[in-house]
């Protein structure tokens, strides 16, 4: 194996593990309910008129 390969590995391994902790930090962000009001309102912006 060359080290091409295995940094190629490392890295490929690396990423999938940062992109999945940084998916549960959001879900468990967007999820919790004392953000409820804010992602409420959020909701609510398109809707209202100037």
């Amino acid at each position: 194996m060359s080290n091409y390969e295995i940094l190629r590995e490392f890295t490929a391994s690396f990423g999938l593990a940062y992109f999945g902790l940084i998916g549960v930090i959001v879900a468990v962000y967007a999820l919790t309910p004392s953000k409820k009001d804010v992602f409420d309102h959020a909701s609510r912006i398109p809707l209202q008129e100037d």
